[in-house]
């Protein structure tokens, strides 16, 4: 069984770096968002598969749990600056109306 979680780690971190790849050649700022975002998606199921191959999931699924809120949060926010800026690259903007 150690050995399935291990190769099931390195196919992680395989996908993490390929992952990376985007977020570094992402044509805008939202496809590079994206990108940081499945990575820390990823590495929330790294540290569940550590914990499970500790023996110890209920402690690790704890600070799972909190990364991902924070990796959600963190991507809201960001999200929310690119729709309120130029920087969000793709993103439809609204039209400003004059009186």
């Amino acid at each position: 069984m150690e050995t399935y979680f291990v190769l099931l780690g390195t196919a992680i971190i395989l996908l993490m770096f390929l992952t990376l790849l985007r977020v570094i050649k992402g044509p805008t700022a939202i496809d590079r968002l994206i990108g940081v975002n499945m990575i820390g998606t990823k590495a929330t199921l790294l540290i569940i598969i550590i914990g499970a191959s500790n023996g110890r999931v209920d402690m690790f699924i704890d600070i799972a749990i909190a990364y991902a809120l924070l990796n959600f949060m963190v991507s809201l926010a960001t999200a929310r600056f690119f729709q309120r800026t130029r920087f969000g690259g793709g993103i439809a903007k609204k039209e400003e109306v004059e009186p």
